[in-house]
């Protein structure tokens, strides 16, 4: 069996984001580390990006909104959002 040794992998300091994009759009990482060597991660406090957005609402509606998010505890925004992404729903 013919063992290879694998390269170390050796961080430069970035001067900006687009350098290091550039870096990692051309390394191999095969060439570093074994797939034994890897393990899982996860991250729970990632949130999807978000865009601010306004419309006009009545204020009779918003108001219902608010008394309805309320009474479940949770912020009224949650709610619209959760109630555009149900209507979402296919």
């Amino acid at each position: 069996m013919i063992s290879h040794m694998k390269k170390k992998l050796i961080l430069p300091k970035f001067k900006n984001e687009d350098e290091e994009r550039d870096f990692w759009s051309k390394i191999d990482l095969s060439e570093y580390y074994e797939p034994s060597d890897l393990v899982p991660v996860s991250f729970p406090n990632l949130k999807p990006t978000s865009t601010p957005i306004s419309i006009r609402v009545p204020d009779y509606l918003i108001n219902r909104v608010k008394e309805k998010a309320n009474a479940m505890d949770i912020p009224y925004q949650s709610l619209i959002k959760k109630f555009i992404s149900d209507g979402l729903k296919f």
